[in-house]
């Protein structure tokens, strides 16, 4: 919602402004729809050549993530503390081999199938499923370390992966003012074809090679560059809920009490969607 307030505020400012200061919007709207051709279509060439079609789709995907916000929200990471906790009370209670069914089916285990949201996400069952699956495979005697860390390579690869988009949306920001001066030349080039003009068309013209330059700064630092600056943070605020499910398996291998285990994983969520400790103690009661 508010990148899209955010746009039409850009709009109205930017041409509203050059309105209300007695700017004449009719050669710049007439203008628009031709350097964009140019700027547009260079942009979009220059995407294909540098990226490969799953990085489109992903491209496309995340500029939709713009618009829509974080995937996760409060009850989500409600949902996600209460499904690891269970996880591990199973292996602490009844040991590797009463956990290994859920770890290796998820999709047809009693506990995953109460989190049928959670369950859709399969880069989150994924790393809860991998991690624990060492925990089954040697029987308990891992080191708690080594597992740690074989988390945190499993979320920095994920979020790489993920954040591939804020580097293409970013490359392409960086991009665009050149893209408009290239709109621009082209128009000068075309003006100086008709050097015999009467002066005003020669300046009309003119005006029109600068719109180039104008929408290609309007889109690198007005569009193109804040939908990046947007997505990771939603990119960021999703990655949370990964180590959310870390801190939950790394705690409980440790053998902390359980409130040690429900903090360490409610103090690393944002306030935003961090429960407090009363709803995630009763919820693990079953209140």
């Amino acid at each position: 919602m508010f990148p899209a307030i955010g746009l039409v505020v850009l709009l109205l400012m930017v041409f509203g402004g050059f309105a209300v200061t007695g700017g004449a919007l009719g050669p710049v709207m007439h203008a628009i729809p031709h350097e964009m051709l140019i700027i547009g279509g260079a942009a979009a060439g220059a995407l294909i050549i540098g990226n490969s079609m799953k990085e489109l789709k992903a491209l496309g995907a995340g500029v939709a993530k713009v618009f829509k916000g974080p995937t996760y929200k409060k009850q989500d990471f409600l949902d996600v503390i209460f499904l690891v906790s269970r996880l591990m009370k199973v292996l602490r209670n009844d040991g590797p081999v009463a956990l290994e069914p859920h770890v290796e089916d998820p999709a047809n285990s009693p506990i995953f199938q109460e989190f049928p949201r959670l369950l859709k996400d399969k880069a989150l069952v994924d790393l809860i499923c991998d991690t624990l699956r060492l925990v089954v495979v040697s029987s308990g005697t891992l080191d708690v370390h080594a597992v740690e860390e074989v988390v945190d390579n499993s979320i920095k690869t994920h979020h790489h992966a993920v954040m591939a988009p804020v580097t293409t949306l970013s490359t392409l920001s960086d991009g665009l003012p050149a893209l408009g001066i290239v709109a621009a030349v082209l128009g000068v080039v075309k003006t100086m074809g008709s050097i015999d003009k009467p002066p005003a068309i020669l300046g009309a013209m003119i005006g029109s090679a600068l719109v180039g330059t104008f929408l290609g700064v309007l889109l690198a630092y007005g569009v193109v560059g804040p939908l990046a600056t947007r997505l990771k943070q939603v990119l960021d605020a999703d990655t949370a809920i990964y180590h959310t499910v870390k801190q939950i398996i790394i705690a409980s291998l440790h053998g902390h009490p359980q409130p040690l285990v429900i903090e360490a994983a409610r103090s690393g969520i944002a306030h935003v969607n961090q429960p407090s400790f009363a709803e995630v103690f009763d919820g693990l009661r079953g209140r």
